[in-house]
């Protein structure tokens, strides 16, 4: 059994596969993961996807197979030809899909570096397909490493630090356009996490902040959670706020789009509107004089921008994803050992047993000094395999460590259970 990832991102699609690709409800979401689950190689799934990438994390006991039957019922999902997906694709195997998930957990792999909101979406996904029993003991080693390495890039780094998200991004673009931005509406459009940060950073950045939603009084409530005032208005009047406000961000979860050419008015000032959502919140085909539309692709200068400032906290940031990879196989290596050392203890303990009944049956020792004689013999067992354990744990570390297990159960005759023969090899999927 091997981890194998299948990768889609900003980095090998565009926007609109994203959004054909994207799960818009935990039902879509949910049956997914049954589709693929049925296929015999395909153990365990975690499904990651947010609004710059879709993340499909198994084990699998064929990866080719795996790999190509996960991107068939993909295609059929986005009604994307499965050619044009799996040369697209981004496939992990085992050691490569162990640091990929690392980095992406760690933010490396982000449209905006160092952004914050990916650990939470990926330990999101975790939990719902815990909660569905669609993953089980190896997936949940590998996601809790992941964790703890997002948590060191953070402690070591400053990545996480500052205005580090999509929305803030947005919000960097259009006061970098505005440049004066006292007195300055912006409207914020949905009332969900990434409204909620859009509204942070709007605030910060010196914009009076409109809210609407479909869901009033949850948009109430979200403006009520900021120490400023946010103003609150009737989701139908929503043509008449983006014919009056300069500025737009929309970051709603609609799986179509919001705002269309049927409802976008015309306007004598000059507009921005920030689309922040996948699928996108606005129609792309409106085309309105003195209006500027950005979607997250068209945020890419700033993303440049925000990248060289932190190239030097990303390279100490790969060496950590790259050193607890490594870390990570050799854990798992070591998990192979400990069953291992305990049943040559076992084994000595029974030989113990049998040796001292069979001794005070024959009358060679007295009952009485039973306890006494076996606690000799447990310290000659200890002694004994005192080097031989700790040797066994370092050859942990390396490769041939397989070879070296199975070779000290059969000389010691102990039971190959699953928990020892798992095979953690590095082989990787070459596309053909």
């Amino acid at each position: 059994m091997s981890y194998l990832i299948i990768s889609f991102s900003h980095k090998n699609i565009d926007i609109k596969m994203r959004e054909k690709l994207a799960f818009g409800s935990v039902e879509d979401k949910d049956r997914f993961i049954r589709v693929i689950l049925e296929n015999e190689h395909t153990k365990e799934v975690v499904l990651l996807s947010t609004c710059n990438r879709v993340e499909i994390i198994t084990r699998s006991s064929n990866i080719k197979i795996s790999a190509r039957n996960i991107i068939e019922k993909l295609a059929s999902y986005s009604g994307v030809d499965f050619d044009i997906l799996y040369e697209r694709a981004d496939i992990y195997d085992n050691d490569g899909a162990v640091h990929h998930l690392f980095s992406v957990a760690s933010a490396l792999d982000s449209l905006v570096i160092g952004e914050t909101q990916i650990v939470g979406q990926l330990k999101d996904a975790f939990r719902f397909s815990q909660s569905k029993n669609y993953c089980s003991t190896n997936i949940t080693r590998v996601m809790h490493y992941a964790f703890k390495c997002a948590a060191n890039v953070r402690n070591a780094t400053s990545l996480g630090t500052g205005s580090v998200s999509v929305a803030s991004t947005a919000v960097a673009k259009a006061k970098d356009i505005i440049k004066n931005t006292k007195g300055v509406k912006a409207l914020v459009i949905g009332a969900g996490e990434m409204s909620e940060l859009t509204i942070k950073h709007l605030i910060s950045s010196g914009f009076d902040v409109v809210l609407t939603s479909r869901d009033i009084k949850k948009a109430q409530n979200l403006a009520s959670s900021f120490e400023v005032h946010v103003s609150v208005e009737p989701y139908s009047e929503l043509r008449n706020l983006l014919a009056k406000i300069p500025v737009m961000i929309t970051a709603t979860s609609a799986p179509y789009p919001i705002v269309t050419k049927e409802n976008a008015p015309s306007s004598s000032i000059d507009r921005y509107w920030f689309d922040i959502a996948v699928p996108r919140d606005i129609d792309e085909d409106i085309s309105l004089s003195n209006l500027e539309i950005f979607s997250v692709d068209d945020l890419q200068d700033i993303v440049n921008e925000n990248m060289s400032l932190r190239a030097e906290q990303a390279k100490t940031a790969y060496g950590i994803v790259s050193r607890m990879s490594l870390e990570f196989f050799e854990w798992l290596k070591s998990l192979e050992i400990e069953p291992v050392v305990k049943h040559l203890y076992v084994k000595g303990e029974t030989i113990i047993d049998k040796k001292l009944k069979k001794a005070i049956k024959k009358g060679y020792i007295r009952a009485d000094d039973e306890e006494n004689i076996r606690k000799l013999c447990q310290t000659v067992i200890t002694e004994y395999l005192h080097n031989p354990s700790r040797r066994l744990k370092d050859i942990s570390k390396n490769m041939e460590c397989d070879i070296v297990v199975g070779a000290v159960q059969n000389m010691f005759g102990l039971t190959n259970d699953s928990a020892t023969s798992s095979k953690y090899k590095c082989d990787h999927l070459i596309k053909n």
